[in-house]
């Protein structure tokens, strides 16, 4: 395994409810194994998981296409998921302003017309335009399908003839199990996220 991988988030955290809060690089997972804050899962498909402390988890095999690590003693598997032993909560999270949660809060509409937008036809539009003092912010800015936000340009709903459909709100807080991503596609992390 290369170093630079040591320092990726690829190793999935859970409470000790087995409900996803976190992710953590294999070289944090080291160290919480090792100070016994964490036990990482021996898994073998979906119905062998296998809760592993530090100890046994240096003598477990290495299979084929595992990521593992060299030391003194050999090479030890890289966890791709640990279990937290003291933490039972789920965290809530705003997702992060940007224009993929925009489209999710607006549910792929135009946010004038209510038409459903295909990726390519809708942009983010200011409602009040950035030139008259618009912030960009989740209150300011909804989905607009392409034309109609060309239409209105640096005018305001009222001026260009538009009315939204609703008011753009921040959206609420989040368990972060709904946002986390497997963007690794590490098939271990499939029974623990939403699908």
């Amino acid at each position: 395994m290369s170093a630079s991988i040591l320092h990726q988030n690829i190793v999935l955290v859970l409470n000790r409810n087995w409900q996803a809060i976190n992710t953590r690089t294999p070289a944090e997972a080291f160290c919480q194994m090792a100070t016994d804050t964490a036990t990482a899962l021996d898994i073998q498909g979906t119905d062998f998981m296998v809760p592993t402390k530090w100890n046994d988890w240096q003598k477990l095999e290495v299979r084929e296409g595992d990521a593992s690590i060299g030391t003194a003693h050999g090479r030890i598997r890289v966890p791709t998921v640990i279990v937290v032993a003291n933490f039972a909560k789920v965290p809530k999270k705003r997702p992060k302003f940007n224009s993929r949660n925009i489209w999710e809060r607006d549910g792929g509409r135009c946010q004038y017309t209510g038409r459903n937008l295909r990726p390519g036809e809708g942009n983010i539009d200011h409602v009040l335009p950035r030139s008259r003092g618009g912030d960009t912010t989740w209150e300011n800015c909804v989905l607009a399908a392409r034309e109609v936000n060309s239409r209105k340009a640096d005018k305001t709903p009222e001026e260009a003839g538009l009315r939204l459909r609703k008011a753009p709100r921040t959206p609420p807080e989040l368990p972060v199990t709904m946002l986390l991503r497997n963007v690794h596609d590490i098939s271990d992390w499939d029974p623990f996220l939403p699908g």
